[in-house]
């Protein structure tokens, strides 16, 4: 997607934020290895780059990535793991 085409990325703004809101259950109870896998999808070697200044490109990953709402619901998980890495 381009920064100029200001209706696909107000429409981005809003979707991510419900499709995290919609995957709430599963992330709240499985969030960490979820997110684990799925940023090293999004920043695995051969993988387009999310956000690309040079070229005007932002990819709908960057919102992703990027949502602070991602981090809350995952972070319940993420505390459990620590927690049973450092007993273990």
């Amino acid at each position: 997607m381009r920064y100029e085409e200001k209706a696909k990325l107000t429409a981005a703004r809003a979707l991510v934020p419900m499709a995290i809101l919609i995957a709430s259950p599963v992330l709240l109870i499985a969030g960490t290895p979820i997110r684990r896998r799925y940023l090293r999808y999004v920043y695995r070697d051969e993988a387009p780059l999310i956000l690309e200044k040079e070229l005007g490109r932002i990819s709908i990953h960057w919102f992703v990535v990027t949502s602070p709402l991602l981090d809350w619901l995952c972070w319940p998980t993420e505390l459990l793991a620590r927690l049973i890495s450092r007993r273990g």
